[in-house]
């Protein structure tokens, strides 16, 4: 790791940018195609293959480190299998069984809070410091949230009349955002890819397997033909797989602040992907909601002179 800040923060060609902006696309089109599919693919089935498919992937790269590092892992199964669950297993099962009922453009913005609520997390489990622009930042995009779930509706929030897909996307934002925090409780001297597949085997086989097996259990069985494996080939492939090997290349070439930037790029993405391909519509609500959500992260991550500032 030492390696990663000899880079230069300035690279001499476009590449490093270019695999960030395909990470942003790749985690945004993630979203898209599980609202495409959404009337073939019950969620807890695609969550599960998803993670199947690519653990097959992956499975080459990961067994040696977990066979070599085998008694760390159990030393720590109960912390591995907290953050599977989480990271893994509850986010995705919560992003897909919102995206059954709601628009990919409501699961991109309404996902693109989850920074601030990792400062809310980190505030309230571990009295992690925050200053005042973290405190207005917050309270803005949740502004925005709420103005995107109810719609631009006053009445809805009296009424608590809320989309139910759009409360597990807030759901899964905090499930997201709890896991990031929780990363802190990573046991010490596990290697990048035992831990990974380790938390890759968590989620599975304590959450997502048996999601998954009560949905067959209710008649919720998938329709398989060339579109539905197509997409659960993207989903192993391309969000699950190729946006974290380009977006860690990315961060190790230009650095953590720059990359950071092209998070922003994952609406973007996922709202021209929505409209173009899904025909979705963009309402007024959205743009409001978008704009107190984007305005709450920059000033939650700039000082007052408008410079990158870390929390």
């Amino acid at each position: 790791m030492a390696g990663v800040y000899n880079h230069s923060p300035h690279p001499a060609n476009a590449l490093p940018y270019l695999l960030l902006t395909l990470s942003a696309l790749f985690w945004a089109g993630n979203a898209v195609m599980a609202r495409a599919l959404h009337h073939l693919l019950p969620p807890a089935t695609m969550a599960f293959w998803r993670w199947v498919l690519a653990l097959l992937l992956l499975f080459p790269f990961v067994m040696r480190p977990m066979y070599e590092q085998r008694a760390l892992l159990r030393a720590n199964w109960a912390r591995l299998a907290l953050l599977g669950v989480l990271g893994v297993g509850c986010y995705n099962t919560f992003l897909y069984a919102a995206l059954q009922t709601t628009t990919a453009t409501n699961g991109v913005l309404i996902s693109s809070m989850t920074p601030l609520l990792i400062l809310l997390i980190g505030r309230a489990l571990f009295g992690v410091r925050m200053t005042r622009r973290q405190q207005v930042g917050i309270v803005l995009s949740l502004a925005g949230v709420v103005g995107i779930v109810s719609r631009g509706d006053i009445s809805a929030l009296a009424q608590l009349d809320f989309n139910h897909g759009d409360l597990l996307l807030i759901g899964g934002a905090l499930t997201w955002a709890l896991y990031t925090v929780l990363l802190r409780w990573r046991p010490a001297g596990i290697d990048t890819l035992a831990f990974l597949g380790a938390t890759v085997v968590g989620g599975i086989v304590l959450l997502m397997l048996p999601l998954y097996l009560v949905e067959l259990a209710s008649g919720r069985v998938a329709v398989w033909n060339a579109a539905t494996g197509a997409g659960m080939v993207y989903f192993a492939v391309f969000p699950s797989i190729l946006a974290y090997l380009f977006w860690n290349r990315g961060v190790e070439q230009v650095g953590a602040n720059r990359a950071g930037l092209f998070l922003y790029l994952i609406p973007v993405f996922g709202i021209v992907l929505a409209i173009t391909l899904l025909g979705e519509r963009l309402h007024l609500f959205h743009l409001v909601g978008a704009a107190l959500i984007f305005a709450g992260i920059y000033i939650s991550t700039t000082g007052a002179s408008g410079t990158k500032v870390n929390a």
